[in-house]
């Protein structure tokens, strides 16, 4: 148990955004929230999961739908309770404690704003270890934990409890209200105990992000070159580095899609490659071969100060370095391939670690 104030949040705001993957949003306007409320409310309360009962019962928090939306359309901070409310008066049981559902620029800082406003504590584990678009792919869903009963309001009131004959429903069904309610809205799903979250979450990813900011923040001030720094702290693979010399970008169905194309640079010189996302970045190939796939995540992060760049601030001119990070390992299982892997979301080929694929490996 320990004490998240300004000083931590700022780190585990720069390290959630590299986990994001390009997605979650603006860690800008997700940090500007946690901190409003941090500074309105005091310090978060963080639970080590093996210090939660295994009969406590913890909700994730989180926000659905277009992270570009939130720049025009903001979190008015009444959301949290009226879940909370909802889901109490639902199972008949107060909440004991908060915990994301995953990584990124808003939804690893709106849990603690909400814990901040309720006087919760938030557990150091999410469900993805990184940040996805759909609302089913979670590592509840590999473990067949449904995530109804579910929670759903906006910031004008409308609210909605779901309850779902599978996980994929759950995302079909909330997606559409989501387009209703002006593209995002803010849910409770995936209530678990405190021992099914032990079990099936990943730990301690709050505690990752902030080691990770921290590396960020100090890249420049180690032993090696800032890019072999930030390399060795991520545990990352180099993937390309160039400029963007082209952005297409387009909201669909409450989702950020796009493609940026980059011109290489240094090492890379006369090279070519992409990258193409669904809110998080999906695929990236250099000269027509495939680099990396998700589930491993595919970071872009500026050439120069490495912090990430998510999908919506990608512009033409900018310097980015593209580096991959291998995915939890629940990730390269059957089911979580089946859920996360490039051919769900339309890519024809199958999944090869990013390790194997930085060095030409395929199957």
């Amino acid at each position: 148990m320990r004490k998240i104030g300004i000083h931590e949040l700022e780190d585990i705001a720069l390290g959630a955004s590299l986990l994001g993957s390009g997605g979650g949003g603006d860690p800008y306007v997700g940090k500007l929230i946690a901190l409003g409320a941090i500074k309105e409310c005091g310090p978060v309360t963080l639970l080590d999961p093996d210090e939660v009962k295994d009969d406590a019962f913890v909700v994730p928090i989180a926000m659905m739908g277009a992270p570009t939306v939130l720049s025009e359309k903001g979190i008015g901070g009444e959301e949290y309770a009226v879940l909370t409310d909802m889901i109490s008066r639902y199972y008949n049981r107060k909440i004991d404690a908060l915990m994301p559902i995953e990584a990124g620029g808003v939804n690893s800082m709106l849990p603690f704003a909400a814990a901040a406003r309720l006087g919760l504590p938030l557990v150091d584990v999410d469900g993805m270890g990184r940040a996805f678009p759909e609302l089913q792919m979670v590592t509840f869903t590999i473990a067949g934990i449904s995530a109804t009963p579910m929670a759903l309001t906006d910031e004008k009131g409308n609210c909605a409890i779901f309850k779902t004959i599978t996980n994929k429903w759950t995302e079909e069904l909330a997606r559409a209200v989501t387009m209703s309610c002006g593209g995002s809205v803010s849910v409770i799903l995936y209530c678990v105990d405190g021992k099914t979250m032990k079990n099936y979450g990943v730990k301690r990813i709050v505690t990752r992000s902030e080691k990770l900011g921290k590396a960020i923040r100090e890249a420049k001030h180690g032993r090696l070159s800032p890019e072999e720094n930030f390399l060795a702290s991520c545990e990352g693979y180099k993937i390309f580095r160039g400029k963007i010399t082209d952005i297409r970008r387009e909201v669909r169905g409450a989702f950020n899609f796009g493609k940026a194309i980059f011109e290489g640079s240094g090492e890379y010189k006369d090279e070519s490659a992409f990258v193409e996302f669904q809110n998080e970045n999906l695929v990236v190939s250099v000269e027509g071969e495939i680099r990396a796939t998700t589930p491993d995540l595919i970071c872009l992060v500026d050439a120069e100060t490495f912090i990430p760049l998510p999908t919506d601030a990608l512009k033409y001119g900018k310097r980015v370095l593209i580096v991959g990070l291998q995915c939890y390992a629940a990730w390269r299982s059957a089911k979580g391939i089946e859920l996360v892997g490039p051919r769900y979301f339309g890519y024809n080929t199958d999944y090869i670690p990013v390790e194997r694929r930085v060095k030409g490996e395929v199957l």
